[in-house]
Protein backbone atom coordinates (compact mmCIF):
# COMPACT_ATOMS: atom_id res chain seq x y z
CA UNK A 1 0.00 0.00 0.00
CA UNK A 2 1.54 3.49 -0.79
CA UNK A 3 0.98 6.18 1.46
CA UNK A 4 -0.01 9.78 1.02
CA UNK A 5 2.48 12.29 0.47
CA UNK A 6 1.29 14.48 3.69
CA UNK A 7 2.82 17.31 5.61
CA UNK A 8 5.37 15.32 7.63
CA UNK A 9 6.50 13.67 4.19
CA UNK A 10 6.49 16.95 2.57
CA UNK A 11 8.38 19.01 5.42
CA UNK A 12 10.88 15.77 5.12
CA UNK A 13 11.52 15.91 1.38
CA UNK A 14 12.04 20.08 1.74
CA UNK A 15 15.01 19.63 3.40
CA UNK A 16 16.08 17.71 0.76
CA UNK A 17 15.49 19.81 -2.35
CA UNK A 18 16.91 23.64 -2.61
CA UNK A 19 14.39 26.11 -1.56
CA UNK A 20 11.36 26.49 -3.86
CA UNK A 21 11.70 22.86 -5.41
CA UNK A 22 8.13 22.50 -3.92
CA UNK A 23 4.99 23.97 -4.60
CA UNK A 24 1.52 24.06 -4.14
CA UNK A 25 -1.13 22.58 -5.90
CA UNK A 26 -2.18 24.79 -8.73
CA UNK A 27 -4.84 24.18 -10.30
CA UNK A 28 -3.17 23.28 -14.03
CA UNK A 29 -1.64 20.51 -12.21
CA UNK A 30 -4.60 18.62 -11.78
CA UNK A 31 -6.61 18.97 -14.54
CA UNK A 32 -6.99 17.75 -18.41
CA UNK A 33 -7.90 19.18 -21.36
CA UNK A 34 -11.56 17.16 -22.04
CA UNK A 35 -12.39 18.32 -18.32
CA UNK A 36 -13.72 14.50 -17.30
CA UNK A 37 -11.52 15.00 -14.60
CA UNK A 38 -9.82 16.56 -11.37
CA UNK A 39 -7.09 14.89 -9.86
CA UNK A 40 -5.40 15.16 -6.47
CA UNK A 41 -2.34 15.60 -4.92
CA UNK A 42 -0.09 16.60 -1.98
CA UNK A 43 2.24 19.10 -3.36
CA UNK A 44 4.05 19.88 -6.72
CA UNK A 45 7.98 19.37 -7.38
CA UNK A 46 9.90 21.26 -9.63
CA UNK A 47 12.86 19.99 -9.90
CA UNK A 48 15.65 21.88 -11.89
CA UNK A 49 18.40 18.76 -12.57
CA UNK A 50 18.34 15.13 -12.78
CA UNK A 51 20.10 14.98 -9.54
CA UNK A 52 17.19 16.26 -7.89
CA UNK A 53 14.54 14.20 -9.63
CA UNK A 54 16.69 11.30 -8.37
CA UNK A 55 16.80 12.69 -4.92
CA UNK A 56 12.50 13.01 -4.62
CA UNK A 57 12.18 9.85 -6.42
CA UNK A 58 14.54 8.14 -3.65
CA UNK A 59 12.95 9.98 -0.88
CA UNK A 60 9.25 8.56 -1.87
CA UNK A 61 10.61 5.13 -2.61
CA UNK A 62 11.73 5.28 1.03
CA UNK A 63 8.38 6.69 2.24
CA UNK A 64 6.34 4.86 -0.17
CA UNK A 65 4.24 7.93 -1.65
CA UNK A 66 3.23 7.80 -5.49
CA UNK A 67 4.66 9.66 -7.96
CA UNK A 68 2.31 11.36 -10.81
CA UNK A 69 4.91 12.76 -13.38
CA UNK A 70 3.64 16.00 -15.28
CA UNK A 71 4.93 17.27 -18.78
CA UNK A 72 2.68 19.98 -20.36
CA UNK A 73 -0.64 18.53 -18.66
CA UNK A 74 -1.92 17.95 -22.51
CA UNK A 75 -2.50 14.33 -22.25
CA UNK A 76 -6.23 13.26 -23.45
CA UNK A 77 -6.10 9.71 -21.34
CA UNK A 78 -5.72 10.76 -17.97
CA UNK A 79 -2.33 9.99 -17.66
CA UNK A 80 -1.14 13.25 -15.95
CA UNK A 81 -4.42 13.08 -13.30
CA UNK A 82 -5.02 10.89 -10.36
CA UNK A 83 -8.15 11.02 -8.70
CA UNK A 84 -8.28 8.39 -6.03
CA UNK A 85 -6.29 7.01 -3.32
CA UNK A 86 -3.24 8.39 -1.20
CA UNK A 87 -2.54 11.87 -2.16
CA UNK A 88 0.71 11.62 -4.68
CA UNK A 89 3.68 13.90 -5.19
CA UNK A 90 3.47 15.35 -8.84
CA UNK A 91 6.64 15.68 -10.12
CA UNK A 92 6.77 18.58 -12.94
CA UNK A 93 9.91 18.58 -15.48
CA UNK A 94 8.73 22.09 -16.47
CA UNK A 95 12.45 23.74 -15.21
CA UNK A 96 13.93 20.85 -16.58
CA UNK A 97 14.07 22.46 -20.37
CA UNK A 98 17.35 23.56 -21.30
CA UNK A 99 19.10 22.81 -24.42
CA UNK A 100 22.33 20.74 -23.84
CA UNK A 101 23.71 20.33 -27.13
CA UNK A 102 22.71 20.61 -30.99
CA UNK A 103 24.99 18.30 -33.38
CA UNK A 104 23.35 19.45 -37.17
CA UNK A 105 26.18 17.32 -38.62
CA UNK A 106 25.13 13.83 -37.11
CA UNK A 107 21.17 15.55 -36.97
CA UNK A 108 21.30 15.14 -33.29
CA UNK A 109 20.07 17.61 -30.50
CA UNK A 110 20.22 16.94 -26.73
CA UNK A 111 17.13 18.50 -25.03
CA UNK A 112 15.59 18.11 -21.26
CA UNK A 113 12.17 16.81 -20.61
CA UNK A 114 10.74 19.84 -19.96
CA UNK A 115 11.61 21.44 -22.85
CA UNK A 116 7.93 22.72 -24.93
CA UNK A 117 8.02 20.86 -28.45
CA UNK A 118 7.97 24.30 -30.20
CA UNK A 119 11.11 25.01 -28.69
CA UNK A 120 12.25 21.90 -30.26
CA UNK A 121 11.19 22.93 -32.95
CA UNK A 122 13.06 26.30 -32.89
CA UNK A 123 16.37 24.73 -32.01
CA UNK A 124 16.21 22.36 -34.90
CA UNK A 125 15.41 25.29 -37.54
CA UNK A 126 18.18 27.35 -36.03
CA UNK A 127 20.75 25.01 -37.58
CA UNK A 128 18.84 24.56 -40.83
CA UNK A 129 17.31 21.31 -39.81
CA UNK A 130 13.71 20.21 -39.08
CA UNK A 131 12.67 18.13 -35.87
CA UNK A 132 9.75 16.27 -37.65
CA UNK A 133 7.52 15.61 -34.50
CA UNK A 134 4.40 17.86 -35.08
CA UNK A 135 1.06 18.30 -32.92
CA UNK A 136 -1.89 20.69 -32.09
CA UNK A 137 -0.72 20.85 -28.78
CA UNK A 138 2.96 21.36 -29.68
CA UNK A 139 3.54 24.95 -28.14
CA UNK A 140 2.29 23.44 -24.74
CA UNK A 141 2.97 20.07 -24.58
CA UNK A 142 6.85 18.94 -23.61
CA UNK A 143 8.80 16.46 -25.23
CA UNK A 144 8.84 13.78 -21.80
CA UNK A 145 5.25 13.93 -22.49
CA UNK A 146 5.88 13.13 -25.82
CA UNK A 147 8.16 10.35 -25.48
CA UNK A 148 6.47 8.98 -22.71
CA UNK A 149 3.28 8.78 -24.77
CA UNK A 150 5.06 7.53 -28.03
CA UNK A 151 3.23 10.42 -29.49
CA UNK A 152 2.55 10.21 -32.97
CA UNK A 153 0.77 13.52 -34.73
CA UNK A 154 0.99 13.93 -38.40
CA UNK A 155 4.43 13.57 -40.10
CA UNK A 156 4.24 9.56 -38.71
CA UNK A 157 4.06 8.35 -42.38
CA UNK A 158 7.20 9.75 -43.25
CA UNK A 159 9.06 9.98 -40.03
CA UNK A 160 7.51 7.76 -37.79
CA UNK A 161 6.46 7.93 -33.93
CA UNK A 162 8.32 9.40 -31.07
CA UNK A 163 10.10 6.51 -30.46
CA UNK A 164 11.26 6.44 -34.21
CA UNK A 165 12.64 9.98 -33.40
CA UNK A 166 14.60 9.40 -30.28
CA UNK A 167 18.56 7.70 -29.95
CA UNK A 168 19.06 8.04 -26.31
CA UNK A 169 17.49 8.78 -23.18
CA UNK A 170 18.39 9.85 -19.72
CA UNK A 171 15.80 8.88 -16.65
CA UNK A 172 15.79 8.08 -13.53
CA UNK A 173 14.21 4.44 -12.45
CA UNK A 174 11.80 3.77 -9.28
CA UNK A 175 14.76 2.83 -7.45
CA UNK A 176 16.33 6.72 -7.72
CA UNK A 177 19.16 5.57 -9.78
CA UNK A 178 19.94 7.51 -12.79
CA UNK A 179 20.01 5.98 -16.26
CA UNK A 180 22.53 7.65 -17.99
CA UNK A 181 21.81 6.16 -21.99
CA UNK A 182 21.91 9.90 -23.42
CA UNK A 183 23.70 8.45 -26.69
CA UNK A 184 23.79 9.52 -29.78
CA UNK A 185 24.44 6.15 -31.35
CA UNK A 186 21.94 4.96 -34.53
CA UNK A 187 23.48 1.41 -33.47
CA UNK A 188 23.64 -0.05 -30.09
CA UNK A 189 22.95 -3.77 -29.46
CA UNK A 190 24.05 -3.88 -25.82
CA UNK A 191 21.36 -5.55 -24.56
CA UNK A 192 18.00 -5.01 -23.39
CA UNK A 193 16.90 -1.72 -24.91
CA UNK A 194 15.68 0.28 -22.30
CA UNK A 195 15.00 3.54 -24.63
CA UNK A 196 12.39 1.55 -26.15
CA UNK A 197 10.92 0.30 -23.12
CA UNK A 198 10.35 4.12 -21.10
CA UNK A 199 9.36 5.51 -24.41
CA UNK A 200 5.38 4.80 -24.32
CA UNK A 201 5.16 3.48 -20.47
CA UNK A 202 3.48 6.28 -19.56
CA UNK A 203 6.06 7.60 -16.99
CA UNK A 204 5.18 3.64 -15.12
CA UNK A 205 8.86 2.71 -15.41
CA UNK A 206 11.03 5.77 -14.63
CA UNK A 207 10.85 9.29 -15.08
CA UNK A 208 12.99 10.32 -18.51
CA UNK A 209 14.73 13.55 -17.84
CA UNK A 210 16.51 14.49 -21.28
CA UNK A 211 16.93 12.78 -24.64
CA UNK A 212 18.29 12.63 -27.41
CA UNK A 213 16.55 13.53 -30.64
CA UNK A 214 16.88 12.72 -34.45
CA UNK A 215 16.74 15.91 -36.63
CA UNK A 216 16.20 15.77 -40.35
CA UNK A 217 17.67 18.23 -43.00
CA UNK A 218 14.80 21.23 -43.97
CA UNK A 219 12.89 20.59 -47.01
CA UNK A 220 14.40 22.55 -50.04
CA UNK A 221 10.47 23.01 -51.20
CA UNK A 222 7.17 22.17 -49.44
CA UNK A 223 4.21 21.17 -51.52
CA UNK A 224 -0.08 20.78 -49.91
CA UNK A 225 -3.36 19.76 -51.62
CA UNK A 226 -6.45 19.52 -50.02
CA UNK A 227 -8.91 17.31 -52.10
CA UNK A 228 -12.22 16.59 -52.51
CA UNK A 229 -12.65 12.98 -52.30
CA UNK A 230 -16.23 10.95 -52.80
CA UNK A 231 -15.72 8.40 -50.13
CA UNK A 232 -12.77 7.06 -47.54
CA UNK A 233 -12.43 3.90 -50.02
CA UNK A 234 -11.65 6.37 -53.05
CA UNK A 235 -9.11 8.13 -50.03
CA UNK A 236 -7.67 5.08 -49.24
CA UNK A 237 -7.04 4.37 -53.61
CA UNK A 238 -5.44 7.74 -53.55
CA UNK A 239 -3.42 6.86 -50.83
CA UNK A 240 -1.79 4.37 -53.16
CA UNK A 241 -1.54 6.73 -55.79
CA UNK A 242 0.20 9.37 -54.09
CA UNK A 243 2.61 6.72 -53.01
CA UNK A 244 3.27 5.90 -55.56
CA UNK A 245 3.96 9.16 -57.11
CA UNK A 246 5.64 10.93 -54.39
CA UNK A 247 7.46 8.07 -52.85
CA UNK A 248 8.91 8.91 -49.41
CA UNK A 249 9.10 12.91 -50.02
CA UNK A 250 5.02 12.76 -48.62
CA UNK A 251 5.14 13.25 -45.10
CA UNK A 252 1.43 13.13 -44.06
CA UNK A 253 -2.01 12.34 -45.82
CA UNK A 254 -5.10 13.65 -43.93
CA UNK A 255 -8.44 12.41 -44.05
CA UNK A 256 -11.07 15.25 -42.92
CA UNK A 257 -14.54 14.71 -42.61
CA UNK A 258 -17.19 17.18 -43.65
CA UNK A 259 -18.69 17.22 -40.15
CA UNK A 260 -15.16 18.40 -38.89
CA UNK A 261 -15.70 21.70 -41.16
CA UNK A 262 -19.36 21.79 -40.08
CA UNK A 263 -18.58 21.99 -36.31
CA UNK A 264 -16.13 24.82 -37.07
CA UNK A 265 -18.74 26.54 -38.76
CA UNK A 266 -20.30 26.52 -35.65
CA UNK A 267 -17.77 26.93 -33.16
CA UNK A 268 -15.71 29.24 -35.05
CA UNK A 269 -17.93 30.90 -37.83
CA UNK A 270 -15.15 33.26 -38.61
CA UNK A 271 -13.17 30.08 -40.25
CA UNK A 272 -12.35 30.67 -43.69
CA UNK A 273 -14.10 27.56 -45.41
CA UNK A 274 -11.70 26.14 -48.30
CA UNK A 275 -14.77 25.21 -51.06
CA UNK A 276 -17.96 26.69 -50.99
CA UNK A 277 -20.34 24.10 -49.92
CA UNK A 278 -18.53 21.43 -47.62
CA UNK A 279 -17.59 18.48 -48.93
CA UNK A 280 -18.45 14.98 -47.20
CA UNK A 281 -14.95 13.74 -47.23
CA UNK A 282 -11.25 15.66 -48.13
CA UNK A 283 -7.54 14.58 -48.03
CA UNK A 284 -4.58 16.64 -47.07
CA UNK A 285 -1.14 15.90 -48.84
CA UNK A 286 1.94 17.13 -47.52
CA UNK A 287 5.03 16.84 -49.67
CA UNK A 288 8.92 18.00 -49.11
CA UNK A 289 11.43 17.57 -51.48
CA UNK A 290 14.80 18.35 -52.79
CA UNK A 291 16.63 21.44 -54.21
CA UNK A 292 15.88 20.46 -58.30
CA UNK A 293 11.85 19.11 -56.96
CA UNK A 294 8.53 20.86 -57.89
CA UNK A 295 6.16 19.48 -55.20
CA UNK A 296 3.64 22.06 -56.59
CA UNK A 297 3.82 20.25 -60.19
CA UNK A 298 4.43 16.94 -58.57
CA UNK A 299 1.07 17.00 -56.50
CA UNK A 300 -0.68 18.69 -59.77
CA UNK A 301 0.18 15.59 -61.45
CA UNK A 302 -1.55 13.65 -59.06
CA UNK A 303 -4.29 15.12 -58.79
CA UNK A 304 -4.61 15.01 -62.26
CA UNK A 305 -3.97 11.41 -62.24
CA UNK A 306 -6.13 10.98 -59.26
CA UNK A 307 -9.34 13.02 -61.27
CA UNK A 308 -8.75 10.69 -64.35
CA UNK A 309 -10.07 7.94 -61.69
CA UNK A 310 -12.66 9.50 -60.41
CA UNK A 311 -10.60 9.54 -56.89
CA UNK A 312 -11.06 13.37 -56.42
CA UNK A 313 -13.39 15.79 -57.75
CA UNK A 314 -12.39 19.37 -56.54
CA UNK A 315 -8.94 20.92 -54.79
CA UNK A 316 -6.51 23.41 -54.08
CA UNK A 317 -3.16 23.17 -54.25
CA UNK A 318 -1.75 25.69 -51.82
CA UNK A 319 0.81 28.31 -54.08
CA UNK A 320 2.56 29.85 -50.33
CA UNK A 321 4.06 29.55 -47.38
CA UNK A 322 1.14 31.44 -46.32
CA UNK A 323 -1.60 29.73 -47.73
CA UNK A 324 0.37 25.85 -46.70
CA UNK A 325 0.18 27.00 -43.40
CA UNK A 326 -3.71 28.33 -43.30
CA UNK A 327 -5.12 24.73 -44.48
CA UNK A 328 -3.05 23.35 -41.67
CA UNK A 329 -4.18 25.66 -39.62
CA UNK A 330 -8.11 24.12 -40.84
CA UNK A 331 -7.09 20.78 -39.88
CA UNK A 332 -4.94 21.14 -36.64
CA UNK A 333 -8.45 23.47 -35.48
CA UNK A 334 -10.82 20.56 -35.77
CA UNK A 335 -9.62 18.62 -32.46
CA UNK A 336 -11.31 22.27 -30.81
CA UNK A 337 -14.14 22.32 -32.49
CA UNK A 338 -14.63 19.08 -31.16
CA UNK A 339 -14.19 19.92 -28.01
CA UNK A 340 -16.61 22.46 -28.15
CA UNK A 341 -19.24 20.56 -29.46
CA UNK A 342 -18.65 18.00 -26.65
CA UNK A 343 -18.11 14.64 -27.70
CA UNK A 344 -20.52 11.51 -26.42
CA UNK A 345 -17.05 9.33 -26.86
CA UNK A 346 -13.92 9.73 -28.62
CA UNK A 347 -12.12 7.10 -30.25
CA UNK A 348 -8.03 6.92 -31.09
CA UNK A 349 -8.08 4.24 -33.18
CA UNK A 350 -6.00 2.63 -35.63
CA UNK A 351 -6.98 -0.54 -38.54
CA UNK A 352 -4.98 -2.15 -41.20
CA UNK A 353 -5.20 0.00 -44.36
CA UNK A 354 -7.51 -2.22 -45.95
CA UNK A 355 -9.68 -2.29 -43.30
CA UNK A 356 -10.84 1.28 -42.59
CA UNK A 357 -13.25 1.72 -45.06
CA UNK A 358 -15.34 -0.71 -44.13
CA UNK A 359 -14.78 0.05 -40.81
CA UNK A 360 -15.97 3.17 -41.20
CA UNK A 361 -19.43 2.26 -43.07
CA UNK A 362 -20.46 -0.74 -40.85
CA UNK A 363 -19.38 1.66 -37.66
CA UNK A 364 -22.08 3.86 -38.71
CA UNK A 365 -24.40 2.10 -39.44
CA UNK A 366 -24.48 -0.21 -36.32
CA UNK A 367 -24.05 3.25 -34.26
CA UNK A 368 -27.19 4.28 -35.99
CA UNK A 369 -29.10 1.86 -33.99
CA UNK A 370 -28.09 3.49 -30.40
CA UNK A 371 -28.99 6.86 -31.51
CA UNK A 372 -28.81 9.93 -34.27
CA UNK A 373 -25.40 10.65 -33.89
CA UNK A 374 -23.22 12.91 -35.86
CA UNK A 375 -19.90 11.06 -36.18
CA UNK A 376 -16.50 12.88 -36.63
CA UNK A 377 -14.38 10.87 -38.13
CA UNK A 378 -10.75 12.26 -39.18
CA UNK A 379 -6.60 11.65 -38.86
CA UNK A 380 -4.20 10.08 -40.00
CA UNK A 381 -4.69 7.73 -42.89
CA UNK A 382 -1.77 7.73 -43.97
CA UNK A 383 -0.40 5.57 -41.09
CA UNK A 384 -3.93 4.22 -40.67
CA UNK A 385 -4.79 6.12 -37.15
CA UNK A 386 -8.24 7.17 -37.14
CA UNK A 387 -10.17 9.77 -34.52
CA UNK A 388 -14.04 8.35 -34.72
CA UNK A 389 -15.51 10.42 -32.80
CA UNK A 390 -19.59 10.48 -31.56
CA UNK A 391 -21.64 13.52 -30.59
CA UNK A 392 -24.91 14.05 -29.79
CA UNK A 393 -27.23 15.27 -32.65
CA UNK A 394 -27.27 19.60 -33.61
CA UNK A 395 -28.60 21.15 -30.62
CA UNK A 396 -28.26 18.35 -27.79
CA UNK A 397 -25.77 18.07 -25.03
CA UNK A 398 -23.25 15.48 -24.61
CA UNK A 399 -24.77 15.11 -21.01
CA UNK A 400 -27.69 14.01 -22.63
CA UNK A 401 -26.51 10.76 -23.82
CA UNK A 402 -23.71 9.82 -20.72
CA UNK A 403 -25.91 7.00 -19.98
CA UNK A 404 -24.79 5.29 -23.81
CA UNK A 405 -21.45 6.45 -23.82
CA UNK A 406 -20.55 3.06 -22.51
CA UNK A 407 -22.15 1.05 -25.28
CA UNK A 408 -20.77 3.28 -27.71
CA UNK A 409 -17.43 2.57 -27.01
CA UNK A 410 -17.62 -0.58 -26.49
CA UNK A 411 -19.39 -1.34 -29.83
CA UNK A 412 -16.57 0.65 -31.79
CA UNK A 413 -13.91 -0.99 -29.76
CA UNK A 414 -15.14 -4.51 -30.13
CA UNK A 415 -15.16 -3.72 -34.33
CA UNK A 416 -11.77 -2.49 -34.14
CA UNK A 417 -10.57 -4.98 -32.58
CA UNK A 418 -12.21 -7.96 -34.30
CA UNK A 419 -10.67 -6.56 -37.66
CA UNK A 420 -7.20 -6.69 -35.76
CA UNK A 421 -6.85 -2.73 -34.94
CA UNK A 422 -5.73 -1.15 -31.98
CA UNK A 423 -7.98 0.75 -29.28
CA UNK A 424 -5.05 3.34 -28.55
CA UNK A 425 -2.91 4.29 -31.88
CA UNK A 426 -1.73 7.41 -30.41
CA UNK A 427 -3.07 8.68 -27.27
CA UNK A 428 -2.05 6.05 -24.91
CA UNK A 429 -3.24 3.80 -22.30
CA UNK A 430 -3.39 6.72 -19.03
CA UNK A 431 -6.42 5.69 -16.62
CA UNK A 432 -9.31 6.10 -18.96
CA UNK A 433 -7.96 2.75 -20.87
CA UNK A 434 -7.20 0.61 -18.17
CA UNK A 435 -10.35 -1.28 -18.83
CA UNK A 436 -9.97 -1.62 -22.74
CA UNK A 437 -6.01 -2.97 -21.86
CA UNK A 438 -7.57 -5.52 -20.19
CA UNK A 439 -10.28 -6.28 -22.52
CA UNK A 440 -8.89 -6.14 -25.69
CA UNK A 441 -5.10 -6.52 -24.78
CA UNK A 442 -2.81 -10.25 -25.67
CA UNK A 443 -2.79 -11.79 -22.60
CA UNK A 444 0.94 -12.88 -22.49
CA UNK A 445 1.61 -9.09 -22.93
CA UNK A 446 -0.42 -8.10 -20.15
CA UNK A 447 1.54 -10.55 -18.19
CA UNK A 448 4.96 -9.63 -19.59
CA UNK A 449 4.21 -6.25 -18.65
CA UNK A 450 2.86 -6.67 -15.14
CA UNK A 451 5.98 -8.29 -14.70
CA UNK A 452 8.29 -5.50 -15.75
CA UNK A 453 6.28 -3.33 -13.89
CA UNK A 454 6.83 -5.42 -10.78
CA UNK A 455 10.66 -5.68 -11.66
CA UNK A 456 11.25 -1.95 -12.09
CA UNK A 457 8.81 -0.57 -9.63
CA UNK A 458 8.00 -2.98 -6.42
CA UNK A 459 6.55 -0.68 -4.72
CA UNK A 460 4.40 0.75 -7.00
CA UNK A 461 5.05 4.30 -6.98
CA UNK A 462 5.59 5.35 -10.83
CA UNK A 463 2.32 6.73 -11.62
CA UNK A 464 -0.02 4.44 -9.65
CA UNK A 465 -3.28 3.42 -11.90
CA UNK A 466 -1.98 4.50 -15.35
CA UNK A 467 -1.47 2.10 -17.78
CA UNK A 468 -1.42 -0.91 -15.26
CA UNK A 469 -4.54 -1.24 -12.84
CA UNK A 470 -3.41 -0.70 -9.05
CA UNK A 471 -2.98 -4.43 -7.35
CA UNK A 472 -4.95 -3.74 -4.55
CA UNK A 473 -8.01 -1.71 -6.51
Amino acid sequence: MLNPADPAFLSHLETLLPPGTLRPVAPRYVEEPRGRWRGVAGAVACPASVEEVAVTVRACGAARVGIVPWGGGTGLVGGQVTTEGPLPLILSLERMNRLRGVYPDENVVLVEAGMILADVHTAAEAVGRVFPLTLASQGSCRIGGNLATNAGGVNVLRYGNARDLCLGLEAVLPDGSIWHGLKRLRKDNTGYDLRGLLIGAEGTLGVITAAALRLFPKPAAEGLVLVVVPDPAAALRLLALAGARLGGSMSAFELISGVGLEFLAETMPGTRQPFAAIPDWMVLIDTGGSDDSDPQAALAGVFEAAQAQGLVSDGIIAQSQAQRAALWELRETIPLANRAIGAVSSHDISLPLGEIAGFITRAKAALATLGPWRINCFGHLGDGNLHFNVFPPQGRNASDFKSLRGDVKKLVHDMVDGLGGSVSAEHGIGRLKVDDLETYGDPAKLAAMRAIKAALDPIGIMNPGAVLRLPDA
